[in-house]
């Protein structure tokens, strides 16, 4: 049993590592084209609604999603309840956004805001549809199907988004890639899994899916708009402009973050799920994954740091310059951000979805105050600030878990601490290394190259466990 679900990890992690990857180095490259293509200020004007979409988003859910990959049995009246209240509140969703949709234009004093929110939040309506089809390949634990999905979807989008930005759509290149994608993905999805509502509407479905999911949806609540106040701000007090740049460092910092959470999250919930009666074979298993995770972040983040100056010179252009120095603070903030991600499963794995809801009331209330005070500052301010906040939610992420699973601040600290201080002596090392080389090209290649063969060179002589993991995660024939 043990070993059947360590090779379903394994078999897990590949495909969405594979998926993940590849579609975020597709995102990236086509990120790179747009970027030249437009101007700050086009992705600083898609970026102005994003909490207002983020919002809508979390009711169509419902955290139902969840409830359904942590239920043991799931029957027709459960997935047919979970189809009918998504598609609703879709159509809710895109009825509000389309009525609100001139006030938030006036808010920002930017007219496009009305046509372009109308034709995004047109993805409401379809995007539910294919909820129920996920959840029952998260169930199977199957990894590869929404991996080649995924891909596919990318691929389109891209060259959607590209050809519209090459004929001078602008913006609305932004919006035309995502709206094809989400059709595109819902027809295969579709295609691939054969399920149709069967049975209706079911009030004690409901009933075990809304008292999981409610607090779910309090505490994503919560997180979505938290952190995307600093975006309203800036959008409003700011430039469009500002609001680009500031999007792309954080965007960028967040490539290799949203990589690794997208893996804990979408493997790690389902395959915890299958231990929650066993508290301490959960525990071990958890603190595993969370030296995983710190093996892999830590170095991945302290590298982009160090390469952040040549990377956004040579990929982007001197007119992005201004979000070099963005961009490595927020490197700093976000290597925490996977860690952080396995904590929150533990509590929703563990059913304790009421301390996940009283954590996130706390914690985004103490750091809303320091977040309104930095945003005075200048942006730069808000970007140091983000490594204050870290600190602040890992202390009380970890102090649930340390309840719970008995793997505290503490515990998870000593567990990874190896990693960082590996992982920054190696910055130093390749920031050094590069001030001695003048062409920025040149920085890239050879930083990158000394930066990866250090790490991974004292990681084999201090015999990290994790360096087998890895290795065992590669080799294919097991």
């Amino acid at each position: 049993m043990a070993e059947d679900l360590k090779h379903k990890t394994k078999v897990g992690m590949y495909w969405t590592f594979f998926n993940s990857a590849s579609t975020q180095i597709m995102q990236f490259v086509v990120g790179i084209i747009m970027a030249r293509l437009l101007s700050p200020e086009d992705y600083g004007i898609t970026a102005l609604p994003a909490v207002f979409m983020a919002i809508a988003g979390v009711f169509m859910d419902g955290g139902f999603g969840q409830a359904l990959v942590r239920k043991e049995m799931v029957s027709d009246d459960d997935l047919s309840t979970s189809f009918f209240y998504s598609f609703g509140m879709g159509i809710l969703m895109y009825l509000v956004m389309f009525c609100l949709s001139p006030y938030i234009a006036d808010f920002y004093n930017t007219p496009i805001l009305t046509p372009l929110i109308r034709v995004t939040a047109l993805g409401f309506i379809w995007g539910p549809l294919g909820t129920v089809q996920n959840i029952i390949l998260k169930r199977k634990l199957d990894f590869k199907t929404p991996a080649r999905i995924a891909i596919v979807n990318m691929i389109v989008g891209s060259i959607v988004g590209i050809s519209a930005a090459y004929a001078g759509y602008g913006v609305w290149a932004l919006v035309l890639s995502g709206l094809v994608s989400s059709v595109l993905g819902l027809a295969l999805t579709w295609g691939v899994v054969k399920w149709v509502p069967r049975a209706k509407f079911n009030k004690d479905s409901f009933k075990y899916l809304w008292n999981y999911g409610n607090k779910l949806i309090g505490a994503n609540l919560i997180d979505i708009t938290y952190n995307n106040v600093a975006p309203v701000v800036i959008g409003k007090f700011y430039s469009p402009s500002d609001l680009g740049v500031f999007n792309r460092a954080n965007g960028y910092a967040q490539l290799p973050v949203s990589q690794i959470s997208n893996i804990l999250a979408g493997v790690t919930f389902p395959i915890l799920s299958k231990m929650s009666s066993d508290i301490d074979r959960l525990a071990v298993i958890y603190r595993k994954m969370m030296k995983m995770t710190g093996f892999i972040s830590f170095p991945v983040l302290f590298l982009l740091c160090a390469l952040a100056r040549p990377l956004v010179i040579v990929l982007l252009s001197e007119k992005w310059e201004s979000c070099v120095v963005m961009l490595q603070i927020m490197c700093i903030a976000r290597m925490w951000h996977p860690l952080m991600v396995l904590n929150r499963s533990a509590l929703q794995v563990t059913k304790r979805t009421d301390l996940y809801l009283k954590m996130e009331v706390i914690k985004r209330a103490v750091n809303f105050i320091l977040m309104c005070v930095s945003l005075r500052f200048g942006i730069i301010a808000f970007c140091c600030y983000q490594i204050v906040e870290t600190v602040i939610a890992m202390c009380f992420n970890t102090h649930y878990t340390g309840k719970l699973l008995g793997v505290g601040l503490i515990t998870q600290t000593m567990d990874v601490c190896k990693f960082y201080i590996l992982s920054l002596i190696m910055f130093f090392l390749v920031i050094g290394i590069n001030s001695l080389i003048d062409n920025m090209l040149l920085q890239i290649i050879v930083g990158g190259m000394v930066g990866v063969t250090f790490y991974a060179t004292f990681s084999y002589i201090f015999r990290f466990e994790e360096l087998k993991e890895v290795r065992y995660m590669l080799d294919k024939s097991k």
